[in-house]
């Protein structure tokens, strides 16, 4: 009887400990960090603005456009509801509202890193980039301080997201500041067509849409993450229909594994399969040159292939 009373007593404290822990949870912000200080500085060209442009069409944009102006001045986002509210910030080079008055240094640090010059943490939704080259990471600096039309200054004030308690959880236990790197990042010769593709897969942020869910994502090994490249993911549009992403492995039946080269390039810049429109939030690469599309071929064809029959909806 004492026993029975004694194992009451512990479980009452965990229960009350459990909650009490949810509820700070609940009510708590996202985690912040020291930011720490570094030396960056940015050399605009010409050359490292269109390259810069081009990167940020593909991993900016979508996000961060405001489709009736064309400016990146943010929009609600509604693809991954279990996040909570998502608003993709205003990075436009409104010194108020938007970039303006960040740094090199601190926009370096917060794609690499996750951590605005805050040290608020972004949360698992915006894409981080530790294993970019330097010189990507360059090119879209100074695309954002260009004079392109697109990042021009825009006085709209952001709104502020509500992240969800998975939000908050995971971004304490699973999600946590990424590394800058130790040294020098270089893109890889695009003669090695399998490293190249590589590269492209995993910057170009394919990975995290395509693997099994945005919840396990492995950001410093992405090759470790569950489900890599095998689909399954369920995503939402903006009229909240769920699209579940394909298995992109090389997997005879339910990937690519019977897709030829020229099948992929068509479906990754066009966006059409067998005369079949592909759903957002899959867009068509447009910016993407065959060269590269095929490099990504070429990686996709020696990653592990996954039996995992995604059902089109």
């Amino acid at each position: 009887m004492k026993f029975l009373k004694i194992g009451g007593i512990i479980f009452l404290i965990l229960i009350l400990t459990a909650g009490g822990g949810l509820a700070w949870l609940c009510f708590s912000d996202l985690p912040h960090y020291e930011v720490k200080n570094v030396t960056y500085t940015v050399h605009s060209t010409p050359e490292k603005v269109a390259r810069g442009k081009k990167l940020a069409s593909m991993l900016c944009y979508n996000c961060h456009v405001n489709f009736e102006t064309g400016k990146l001045t943010g929009r609600e986002m509604k693809d991954a509801p279990e996040f909570g509210f998502i608003y993709a910030q205003n990075i436009t080079q409104d010194p108020q509202y938007g970039i303006g008055s960040w740094t090199d240094a601190e926009l370096m640090y917060l794609l690499r890193s996750g951590i605005n010059r805050h040290g608020r943490y972004v949360p698992p939704y915006m894409p981080k980039l530790p294993h970019m080259a330097d010189t990507d990471i360059e090119s879209i600096i100074a695309f954002l301080r260009s004079d392109d039309p697109m990042v021009a200054s825009v006085a709209i004030p952001d709104k502020p997201c509500r992240p969800s308690l998975l939000t908050k959880f995971l971004s304490r236990v699973a999600f946590k500041p990424l590394p800058l790197p130790e040294k020098a990042v270089t893109i890889p010769d695009s003669s090695d067509k399998i490293a190249y593709g590589k590269y492209l897969v995993i910057n170009l942020d394919c990975w995290t849409c395509h693997s099994a869910s945005f919840q396990e994502l492995n950001i410093m090994e992405p090759e470790k993450t569950k489900g890599y490249l095998g689909g399954g993911n369920p995503i939402k549009d903006d009229a909240l229909n769920v699209i579940v992403s394909a298995n992109i492995t090389p997997h005879p039946s339910s990937g690519i594994g019977k897709w030829s080269e020229e099948k992929f390039i068509r479906a990754l810049k066009t966006g059409t399969v067998d005369g079949r429109a592909l759903r957002y939030p899959m867009i068509p690469y447009t910016h993407l040159t065959d060269a590269e599309a095929a490099a990504m071929y070429a990686y996709l064809k020696t990653v592990p292939p996954i039996d995992n029959k995604v059902t089109k909806n």
